[in-house]
């Protein structure tokens, strides 16, 4: 089997019927799973992933399937979806925002779907206290982590850009945060692993030692334009968002993003174009 010199690492939020902002239909998920299934691309577990950073050794085609935050329609639409193709995914949930009670139905029950808030409508519902409106209950990422589809890593305890409020006390809060979202996890899933997803990508060097010091050490970026290959820094996993489009769609830019030689050319290009400097 050759080695997958590059694996891309996909970014999605939700999956939900109106699409939406940062919002996949499920007709377009499901097309885009089709076109990774039929060309016999293979979704990545995190553990296989990051053998591949320290290694190498994953399959040529892989990919890194990721949800950001843990809105319930992961739950409802997503996670069937993922089922029916035989592809695993990783969510990154704000552990502050899950609630209790009993699972909700899902795509392919008998039962009336709950509804799914579009993106800005989840956050007035969080902000008001109603996350249990817009965002997966334990039960729920206990349902998917013991199906063996997805797995759960930590996304802070509250999402919160503290830079952004206090940027004087922000690196206490982040300290709380991490502690926190361990305890979360260990709680109610037994465990907690060395995986962290920035709140809205943003991160500094205080933050890194930080997350390194609590336990962390794979860190996902919201850095679009880099390679996930053997010796990539394990602080700066690279991804980038997947649109509302169709499979082939997403199959050219993880195409692209798996090549060689086209991958640095667009890389730099793309970083060239937006005026960001770092390096893949």
């Amino acid at each position: 089997m050759m080695a997958a010199h590059i694996v891309p690492v996909l970014m999605y939020h939700h999956v939900r019927p109106e699409g939406g902002m940062i919002a996949a239909t499920p007709e377009h998920f499901e097309d885009q799973l089709r076109w990774l299934a039929r060309r016999g691309y293979h979704a990545l577990g995190t553990a296989e992933f990051i053998r591949h950073l320290q290694q190498g050794g994953a399959p040529r085609r892989s990919v890194l399937i990721t949800f950001d935050d843990g809105y319930l329609d992961n739950w409802v639409y997503a996670e069937p979806l993922l089922r029916r193709y035989g592809m695993r995914a990783t969510v990154f949930v704000v552990t502050g925002w899950v609630g209790e009670g009993p699972v909700r139905p899902q795509l392919g029950d008998q039962e009336p779907l709950p509804e799914t808030p579009e993106h800005r409508d989840c956050e007035r519902r969080i902000e008001a206290g109603r996350a249990d409106e817009a965002i997966l209950r334990w039960s729920e990422i206990q349902a998917m982590q013991d199906k063996g589809v997805i797995e759960f890593h930590s996304h802070t305890h509250t999402h919160t850009r503290w830079d952004q409020r206090d940027a004087a006390t922000k690196n206490a809060h982040m300290r709380d945060e991490l502690a926190q979202s361990r305890d979360c996890l260990r709680r109610h899933l037994g465990e907690v692993s060395d995986q962290l997803c920035w709140p809205q990508g943003y991160f500094d060097d205080d933050y890194v030692r930080l997350a390194q010091e609590a336990g962390f050490r794979h860190l996902y970026t919201t850095r679009a334009f880099g390679r996930n290959r053997q010796g990539t820094d394990p602080a700066s996993i690279f991804r980038f968002a997947v649109r509302d489009t169709s499979g082939a769609s997403l199959g050219r830019r993880v195409q692209v993003a798996a090549n060689p030689v086209l991958a640095p050319v667009f890389n730099r290009w793309k970083r060239w174009k937006r005026g960001q400097h770092y390096g893949d």
